[in-house]
């Protein structure tokens, strides 16, 4: 069975020959942890991957997105980087008032995305292949306005930040439907509506304001036979119901602050866990017996034949030991399992 098959058998809910996996890693662990990550590679190779991201016209952008110093993306919003291998916050506005809207405009460029290279690397792979943009409509507003403007935009709601909204959606579709009209098996959408204890905003503004720009991109991937995958970090727990009746089928998630059994119990064979392990504290500060047995938790409460995506991030300051421990806690589930 191919990673691809795998994938989509897990999605599915049709049994799967075994879990699938996926390592996020960040250049931070590149860095760091070289002879690491090699072995991680050889060991447990991803069975998702991301397909590239070629334009026609290529995207403005200054610096680079992981190094320390200023990085300014395709939309053109700042972004400082305090430190090296992971990416940093915006500061500075890119519109700071409202008279400043007639001058924005949208990336373009990513529009211009070359499917002929996109349909090779496709093609050229057995593995299930994830979009190489991301859709993120409320984290882009907080980069454009910053978070805490953001904020006080989602209160007061003038005008002009609904015609915000409008362009950044109307550029999000267009976006949507180039890379759905490609070879790739999934559309990716990342926003992250969670803190800790809860969300960042009540659900009812997500509802109204965001909640029907995910059902629009969602139609667009089925209208072409795509999966939808869905990145959140935080305590979602108040909006999952929603993104699931909107049709998004796998989520990665922090699921060990919205409890796994809860999420066993409410949710368990309706969407995929897409991962995650917490970085926080557990890959660390953890030990590895501490990572096998959240492993187990995991899988024991998620699983439904299929419904579950082993997936960690080996980011800043994880040991890379537990990091292979959650691959290995997984490969060994499924032999038991046979």
């Amino acid at each position: 069975m191919t990673s691809r098959e795998l994938v989509r058998r897990t999605l599915e809910f049709d049994k799967p020959a075994r879990i699938p996996r996926q390592t996020w890693i960040l250049p931070w662990a590149e860095e760091h942890h070289p002879d690491a990550v090699a072995r991680l590679r050889e060991a447990f190779p991803d069975d998702v991957l991301a397909a590239p991201q070629v334009y026609h016209t290529p995207p403005r952008l200054i610096g680079t997105r992981y190094a320390k110093g200023r990085y300014i993306d395709e939309w053109g919003c700042k972004f400082d980087n305090i430190h090296g291998g992971v990416i940093g916050t915006v500061l500075e506005p890119l519109i700071r008032d409202w008279g400043q809207l007639d001058e924005f405009k949208t990336p373009d460029e990513v529009l211009t995305i070359d499917a002929d290279v996109i349909n090779s690397f496709c093609r050229a792979t057995d593995r299930f292949v994830l979009a190489g943009n991301l859709v993120r409509p409320f984290e882009r507003l907080g980069f454009i306005r910053t978070m805490e403007q953001a904020m006080i935009d989602l209160v007061e709601q003038p005008p002009e930040f609904i015609e915000l909204l409008r362009r950044m959606h109307e550029h999000y579709v267009l976006e949507v439907e180039a890379w759905a009209r490609t070879d790739v098996d999934a559309i990716m959408i990342m926003d992250d509506w969670g803190a800790q204890a809860g969300m960042l905003v009540h659900p009812r503004l997500f509802r109204r304001f965001f909640l029907p720009m995910y059902r629009d991109y969602v139609a667009i991937a089925r209208r072409y036979g795509k999966y939808v995958f869905m990145h959140s970090d935080g305590n979602i727990l108040g909006i999952l119901e929603d993104l699931i009746g909107v049709g998004i089928q796998a989520i990665n998630s922090q699921v060990r602050c919205m409890g796994v059994a809860e999420l066993g119990r409410r949710f368990r064979g309706r969407i995929t866990f897409w991962g995650e392990f917490d970085r926080q504290e557990l890959l660390a500060f953890g030990t590895t017996a501490q990572t096998a047995a959240a492993v187990k938790e995991f899988r024991e409460h998620l699983y439904a034949d299929g419904g579950v995506i082993a997936q960690c991030e080996f980011g800043l300051g994880a040991v890379p030991e537990n990091v292979m421990q959650v691959f290995r806690t997984f490969q060994e589930l499924d032999g038991e399992s046979r």
